[in-house]
């Protein structure tokens, strides 16, 4: 294992490449776990009081990679993090390289047969939580890739604080489970927005509508449980809420919505999926229904 906690050795020499946001709140998490931290940016001038608490910036990719034992990279996309590390030319030996870029779970598989073949141990990571979370108990980190290489690093990325899972052997899991709780994120956030500016085209004021909206909110965790519980025995019913009064209302969205000349195009997308459930028969089942139709949608 990497980590040592031994009073009289140093705790494991860090190195954060990428000082966005993200990257900034890392370097500083691992700085308050009393770890010597080494930042590395392509653009100079973005550690921020990180060198006034102790870091130390490496001037080449080689340097930081030397410097530390377990290297962060936190950057823009997975090309990023190849662009950054092909032409350094770094010695790898006995380190671990933990990429908590965001991407897609094939991007995930894809960096860690190219860290592989470099003889480069991986582990890849999706972080759950915002940036002032990091290094608090509220922190939620999930990793996959090997189990020795996580049980190499687990003690030093502790420091990020609250939950760390990992999600197995597969490289790409952390990045499937990240892109799926995103799809929520963003197809809710979206739906809010347009929920917003139905209401402001019948004329109801923000704020008297938010009242009412924050109660639709807080009906998703049973519905998101319900949902699993349903897809995981393959079971359906409509005892709560069926597809084909689904239909119905979404029906009445979108003609609202188009009269006042607001954009229904993510809801058509939707009412496609529901239209083609109850021709295949669905109607009566519950909308856990639907994540089957959706895995079908598009094939001859």
């Amino acid at each position: 294992m990497i980590e040592t906690s031994d009073e009289n050795t140093r705790l494991t020499p860090v190195t954060v490449l990428g000082l966005g946001p993200m990257g900034r709140a890392l370097a500083s998490a691992f700085l308050e776990a009393r770890h010597p931290v080494t930042v590395w940016n392509r653009t100079p001038g973005r550690a921020g009081d990180l060198l006034d608490r102790g870091a130390a910036t490496a001037g080449s990719v080689q340097d930081a990679v030397a410097a530390g034992q377990v290297i962060i990279a936190c950057l823009i996309d997975y090309d990023a993090v190849r662009a950054t590390l092909e032409p350094a030319q770094a010695r790898w030996g006995n380190r671990c390289l933990v990429n908590l870029t965001s991407g897609e779970p094939a991007q995930a598989r894809q960096m860690s047969r190219w860290a592989s073949s470099r003889g480069i141990d991986y582990l890849d990571g999706a972080i759950l939580t915002p940036t002032p979370a990091m290094g608090t108990p509220s922190a939620a980190v999930l990793f996959s890739g090997g189990r020795d290489a996580y049980e190499a690093v687990r003690e030093t990325m502790a420091a990020m604080g609250g939950t760390a899972v990992h999600l197995g052997d597969d490289p790409g899991q952390a990045s499937a489970y990240e892109v799926a709780l995103l799809d929520i994120f963003a197809t809710s956030v979206n739906g809010v927005a347009h929920a917003f500016a139905l209401a402001s085209a019948e004329g109801i004021e923000p704020e008297r509508f938010a009242a009412f909206a924050t109660g639709i909110g807080g009906l998703l965790p049973e519905v998101i449980k319900r949902f699993a519980q349903q897809i995981q025995s393959g079971r359906y019913p409509g005892d709560r809420s069926t597809i084909a009064s689904a239909a119905s209302g979404i029906t009445h969205i979108i003609n609202t919505a188009s009269g006042h000349g607001i954009d229904v195009g993510m809801l058509s997308a939707a009412r496609g999926v529901i239209d083609r459930a109850v021709a295949e028969g669905y109607g009566p089942e519950g909308l856990a229904r639907l994540t089957t139709v959706l895995h079908t949608a598009g094939r001859p």
